[in-house]
């Protein structure tokens, strides 16, 4: 007696997801969660200064306006091939630079705590720096790629392009921007590092660049006073060290679970800057520990998926693309990892915003961009892996 053998049908495979879907919700997480928490720190502010009418949803409903036209723009950026994208890095570099230039002009660039960074366009203002990395992160994965082949060369791999980074700098530090200057600078290295750069000529640049910092900070009073303020808050707490002290009472109230949303009390004009620069330092407070954790999480996420998706798309010899998926994780890694360390005294007061969260048009609108290219290196990459075009 024969006996048929049946055959199981085989299981069909998961589709694959167009986008990756961690890289996603970290990033809809960080985002919702800057617009709750820019509310609740600004709710006070908002509500007794004239400049913005007594109005307590004023800042709301701006990073609302921002985060829309951000969302937007980052949408519309997905939709460009990055092949296009690298043709044009260069040009948009250079009108990154041009308004770096543009915004020393008197007259045109607006001063505001001692520095001129914004230019004034109406209701609003442009801080070109914020957009200048995202441009530096574009040229340098463009000139890293371009020059492959010589980057063990000294001449050849590095001196064009450190002249270009001077160049930024001294318009940055002019500004001043020590800041934004720190990021770019350590964007361009970076990306040079894993296209391949010299591994001694990037130990002589690291210690190079530390002296660097040493001297800038020790020839200007100013970032000096910052640096003592910053290594014993305590010692001038109702001047030089006024807001790191308060930084970290926030800290201290929040405890493990925080005082509850919208209970802040360091919010109410003792913290300076609490919706932007300090916005972590409120979370701290209204959230406590088990905030702050997920916070440090969301970024992590965030920033693992970008390496992971730029590892990617380098094993699939795209390595524009990949430069500039790690750029961009680099970029936000860093400036959260700064930002979180001014806010908790372990750095020195710096002006960066929490990337994604912060209130700030020019940096919102510049990190949605950033995730769209993000996103479209990701897309392609899943398209490339199914067997069809990018």
């Amino acid at each position: 007696m024969k006996t048929a053998s049946l055959a199981r049908p085989l299981a069909p495979r998961p589709a694959m997801p167009e986008l990756d879907p961690m890289l996603v919700a970290s990033a809809c997480s960080l985002l919702l969660l800057g617009l709750v928490m820019v509310y609740s720190a600004s709710i006070a502010t908002a509500e007794g200064s004239s400049a913005t009418a007594h109005h307590p949803a004023y800042f709301l409903i701006r990073h609302t306006a921002f985060l829309a036209v951000g969302v937007a723009l980052g949408l519309i950026v997905f939709q460009i091939p990055l092949r296009l994208l690298q043709r044009l890095s260069f040009w948009l570099f250079f009108a990154c630079l041009l308004l770096l230039v543009i915004v020393l002009i008197p007259g045109i660039g607006r001063a505001a705590g001692g520095a001129q960074r914004w230019i004034s366009l109406g209701p609003v203002s442009l801080q070109p720096s914020e957009f200048m990395k995202l441009a530096a992160v574009l040229y340098a994965a463009d000139y890293t790629t371009r020059k492959l082949s010589v980057m063990k060369s000294v001449v050849q791999g590095f001196i064009p392009m450190a002249i270009v980074m001077i160049i930024t700098a001294a318009l940055l530090l002019r500004e001043p921007d020590f800041g934004a200057f720190v990021v770019i600078v350590a964007i361009a290295l970076g990306i040079l590092f894993l296209g391949g750069l010299n591994g001694r000529l990037f130990v002589l640049l690291l210690a190079a660049l530390a002296i660097a910092f040493a001297a800038l900070i020790l020839t200007s009073p100013y970032r000096w006073e910052r640096i003592i303020s910053y290594m014993d808050p305590w010692r001038d707490p109702f001047g030089k060290g006024y807001q790191l002290s308060h930084a970290l009472i926030a800290f201290g109230r929040g405890e493990w679970l925080g005082v509850g949303l919208g209970a802040s009390v360091e919010k109410l004009f003792y913290l300076p800057e609490a919706h932007t620069d300090f916005l972590l330092a409120v979370i701290a407070e209204e959230l406590g520990f088990v905030g702050v954790a997920i916070v440090i999480g969301l970024f992590s996420l965030l920033v693992w998926r970008a390496f992971a998706i730029g590892q990617k798309a380098l094993l699939l010899d795209r390595i524009y693309a990949g430069l500039v998926a790690q750029g961009i994780g680099l970029w936000i890694g860093l400036q959260s990892f700064i930002n979180m360390g001014v806010n908790m005294g372990l750095l020195p007061t710096k002006g960066l915003t929490l990337p994604l969260m912060s209130f700030g048009g020019s940096s919102l609108v510049a990190c949605c961009l950033a995730l769209g290219i993000l996103a479209r290196v990701d897309w392609e990459n899943r398209r490339l892996m199914r067997g069809l075009s990018a």
